[in-house]
């Protein structure tokens, strides 16, 4: 298994054209998805040294790693950590009084990373801007890649809509987001990431450089290869200043397609992921 698909050479293209890349880009996309929703053990050596790497990047030293097999196990230990609007509240004013979270830290340099990769990237970039066609600012159609390549939608949206937000349908609101909404607590739970089912950016950039449509800097794919990595091999993850709470992935995943797209989307079917204690939610 490739580890760091990010950091290949990128493709020779002079003589693709668009057609020719939307069909590597499905194989690419389907790589991701696999990975989204594998139900391998994790990497645990892996996670393990990648996150003592992202952790470094913020100047925090390697944290204690808690290793829990389900969300609902995570719960109880990671009380405390700050919620998605705490951390929010960070970036308002007036700042709340005290150190920021080292969740809000992690994010920002999330955030630097991709704004880094688009600056790599050889055409507009979506994920920054919509891209609009002609005089009136009109958003591109959303239509099957081949009509689309067909009609004039340039290859760099048809990418975006195929990839990044295919990915993002399938394994967000077709898994995580249902998953998260039946964890016990009632209030907002502290803030995380998602370990496999965070593949669609990742997924979305390391596509644009093996098709050549993007160059990126040797500490980019360093960077981005540490995220890979993490897609690759663990669940979800609750980072703490001294502990980091990580949930292996599910034994069991079943999935059905998404009626009406056109870019392979899936959602879980009811009763259709289990962990590896037995937790076993039951999906509206």
């Amino acid at each position: 298994m490739r580890r760091y698909a990010a950091a290949e050479p990128v493709a020779d293209v002079r003589s693709k054209s668009a057609h020719d890349r939307w069909q590597e880009a499905v194989k690419i996309r389907q790589e991701w998805l696999d990975h989204g929703l594998s139900t391998q053990p994790a990497d645990r050596r892996t996670v393990e040294h990648s996150l003592t790497a992202i952790y470094a990047r913020i100047s925090r030293p390697k944290p204690r790693f808690e290793w829990v097999d389900s969300p609902y196990k995570a719960i109880p230990l990671v009380a405390g950590l700050p919620t998605l609007d705490q951390l929010y509240g960070w970036i308002r004013d007036p700042h709340p009084r005290g150190t920021p979270p080292l969740a809000g830290d992690l994010a920002m340099i999330e955030s630097q990373l991709r704004g880094a990769l688009s600056a790599g990237v050889s055409h507009s970039d979506p994920e920054l801007s919509p891209v609009r066609r002609g005089k009136r600012g009109e958003p591109w159609p959303e239509l099957p890649p081949p009509k689309a390549l067909d009609a004039g939608v340039p290859l760099g949206v048809v990418l975006h809509q195929g990839i990044r937000t295919a990915l993002h349908r399938s394994l967000a609101h077709g898994f995580r987001i249902p998953i998260r909404g039946t964890l016990p607590g009632g209030g907002p739970l502290p803030a995380c990431w998602y370990g496999q089912q965070d593949a669609a950016w990742v997924a979305y950039y390391d596509a644009l450089h093996r098709l050549g449509l993007a160059s990126y800097g040797p500490d980019e794919l360093e960077h981005l290869g540490h995220w890979a990595a993490l897609v690759r091999s663990c669940g979800w993850w609750w980072p703490g200043e001294d502990v980091c709470v990580v949930v292996d992935r599910p034994e069991m995943i079943r999935t059905e397609p998404v009626p009406g797209t056109w870019h392979d989307e899936v959602r879980l079917r009811r009763g259709g992921v289990r962990y590896r204690d037995g937790w076993h939610p039951l999906l509206a």
